[in-house]
């Protein structure tokens, strides 16, 4: 099945679902966390979120978070190596 250009990376997040991200945002921070849940305007919810500096090094364990998806400069989907 082919997918719209635009369908696509938000089925790559669906697909995502309970596994282990990275997160940059505009500002230059970084988040660790399994993915729990997103929707079309790529706002997240983080569980066991942390935010992690340019080695990435925890920094601050925040839990649960919500990150708002038009703050969001890339994805990283496979982070379970980097933990």
């Amino acid at each position: 099945m082919a997918y719209k250009r635009t369908e696509y990376p938000l089925k790559l997040l669906e697909k995502s679902q309970n596994g282990i991200i990275i997160v940059k945002l505009k500002d230059g921070t970084e988040y660790i966390g399994r993915l729990e849940k997103s929707d079309i305007s790529m706002n997240l919810i983080l569980t066991d979120a942390k935010q992690i500096n340019e080695k990435k090094e925890p920094i601050v364990n925040y839990g649960r978070i919500l990150i708002r998806g038009s703050n969001v400069v890339y994805i990283s989907l496979d982070a379970t190596r980097v933990e």
